[in-house]
């Protein structure tokens, strides 16, 4: 049966891979070595503690002026800065280099809850500045609560003007938030029984939703500051709240929420329309289900919903929806670390196709990119590498927008059956995800043009990371126990060595290259066998995986 029991031995290699892929986005050959030995239990906290920001806020480095420059700190009106879409950009930047900077679950659950509680920074979100915020109260509670969120969220700049609740008045209602709010947020909808009706709420849900959710309204100044989270957020306009009762179907026990009049009063009703969702066991199992897909694998039977979806859902009811205890109990426990049976056919080791940005991370963290930096070298760093090649060529060209997904639903990855995690990769996504490791190798973006204005150097990498360098064999090797969640059989080691020795040559060719340039310095021929390994071990499939 399928085992929420922590793994009761100490992590080898293998595992502690595993973890640190599923777990983290930043994964080098220090960090692994770090983990080797570590109880799965001890190695899971250790990445639960999170240290502030490196980078408090973004940078636009055009105009190179304050408070331009730093427009997320300025008292200025969100939309009076120039350049919106590019903001909006370099805050996927500044997340992202920040995610780099600790080996934490914290920016993995971040996004996770990005993936839950959607919104698309060019599609709606409005300016910048609300983005920044938007990702900002992800962060905060990224380890924290649940339902609190769930209540935070609507508040939210962003996600206001996003889903159009800032339009939702009394006389005029709009329900599109109350409904992606059911749907697609919390508690999801369950099998169809009519024109519009689901088992886990109706169509009298959403309307009566709405009605609670009437009068909430984005706030252009950024003035109004949540004491819990030191956010901006909207406020509430009494004149256009519906101040009836609520009046909530079967799904929901015919539940009757009190219609107020007053801002403080008015909170209550929200109080009591959340604490009514997160009462239903499907909305914590919903949850469960979206960690699960998230953390371990796309599709599961009724064993592991039995085994591992439901007493993680019950954990989640029991901790008022606090997060930590659900994740923390499934990435220490056997069935994580595919311990709690012996079919072969059904590894979750290897099971996942990563996205594009996991592939990114990635790369550079275990190839120890030395990309520009955002505090020395703003220009490059948010201009050049960043936004010109990473987020306006690389992730559309790897078919990702990041933070900017088609839908509110999401990604598909993380909820379009049959294809989940495989929706990453097709034909049209190939050239984005295969041209990253050669854009770094080459210094240039080779997807289409320009400078990027970082480059990898596979022979550095090779001789500070790589123990037995001057064999082919074990060299191959050492590299593909770094990058593969598995081990390689001797049929792929031939391959990759084909490219350090060619076919028909004894090993000891490479090897007198190597010992060459170890003696004098002289790094021509091995650059041009290792930069071409490395390519072809990247792209390989293994690589894909985790």
């Amino acid at each position: 049966m399928a085992s929420l029991n922590p793994l009761s031995s100490n992590l080898d290699l293998r595992r502690a891979k595993h973890l640190l892929r599923r777990a983290t986005f930043n994964f080098t050959k220090n960090q692994l070595n770090n983990f080797v030995g570590m109880s799965a239990t001890a190695a899971v906290n250790s990445l639960t503690i999170a240290t502030a920001n490196t980078l408090a806020e973004p940078y636009d480095p055009l105009p190179n002026s304050d408070p331009d420059g730093f427009w997320t700190s300025s008292s200025e009106l969100p939309n009076s800065f120039s350049g919106q879409p590019r903001k909006r950009a370099h805050v996927t930047a500044w997340w992202w280099y920040n995610a780099m900077q600790q080996v934490s679950l914290k920016h993995k659950l971040s996004f996770f809850l990005h993936t839950s509680f959607t919104v698309g920074k060019d599609s709606g979100v409005g300016s910048a500045t609300y983005f920044f915020d938007h990702i900002n109260l992800l962060d905060f509670y990224a380890m924290g609560n649940l339902k609190t969120l769930a209540k935070k969220i609507t508040l939210d700049n962003g996600m206001l003007d996003y889903l159009d609740n800032t339009q939702n008045n009394k006389n005029n209602p709009n329900e599109n938030y109350a409904r992606e709010y059911l749907e697609l947020f919390t508690i999801l909808k369950g099998e169809q029984i009519g024109n519009g009706n689901y088992t886990n709420y109706t169509e009298i849900d959403i309307q009566q939703a709405a009605k609670v959710f009437s009068g909430f309204k984005k706030r252009t100044d950024r003035s109004n500051i949540d004491p819990d989270t030191n956010l901006p957020m909207g406020y509430i306009n009494i004149n256009q709240h519906d101040t009836n009762n609520k009046t909530f179907s079967t799904a929901f026990g015919d539940l009757v929420i009190t219609g107020k009049n007053t801002a403080s009063e008015i909170f209550e009703e929200l109080d009591d329309f959340v604490d009514m969702v997160f009462a239903q066991p499907e909305t914590a199992k919903a949850y469960c289900r979206k960690l699960y897909r998230y953390f371990v694998k796309s599709e599961w039977n009724e064993e592991v919903e039995t085994d591992i979806i439901t007493p993680l859902s019950q954990i989640l009811i029991d901790n008022n929806y606090e997060i930590l205890p659900v994740v923390t109990t499934l990435l220490s426990s056997e069935h994580f670390f595919d311990a709690d049976d012996s079919n072969a056919t059904d590894n979750i080791i290897g099971s996942i196709i990563k996205s594009p940005l996991q592939l990114f991370s990635e790369v550079c963290s275990m190839f120890e990119l030395n990309y520009p930096n955002p505090t020395t070298d703003a220009y490059r760093y948010y201009i050049n590498f960043f936004l010109r090649f990473i987020h306006n060529i690389y992730f559309k060209a790897a078919g990702m927008e990041l933070y900017n997904p088609d839908s509110v639903a999401g990604y598909p990855a993380y909820y379009q059956e049959p294809g989940f995690d495989r929706n990453w990769f097709s034909s049209n996504t190939l050239i984005g995800r295969y041209k990253l490791i050669e854009s770094f190798i080459e210094g240039k973006n080779t997807i289409t043009s320009g400078n990027i204005y970082t480059q990898l150097d596979t022979v550095n990498f090779i001789k500070n990371n790589i123990d037995n360098a001057s064999d082919p064999n074990l060299l191959v090797t050492e590299i593909a126990d770094l990058l593969y969640p598995e081990s390689i059989d001797s049929d792929r080691i031939n391959y990759f060595k084909s490219f350090l020795v060619d076919e028909g040559f004894p090993d000891y060719y490479w090897t007198g290259s190597w010992d060459q340039f170890i003696n004098n310095g002289d790094d021509t021929t091995v650059k041009t066998r290792l930069n071409a390994l490395i390519i072809a071990m990247v792209n390989a499939a293994e690589f894909q995986l985790m």
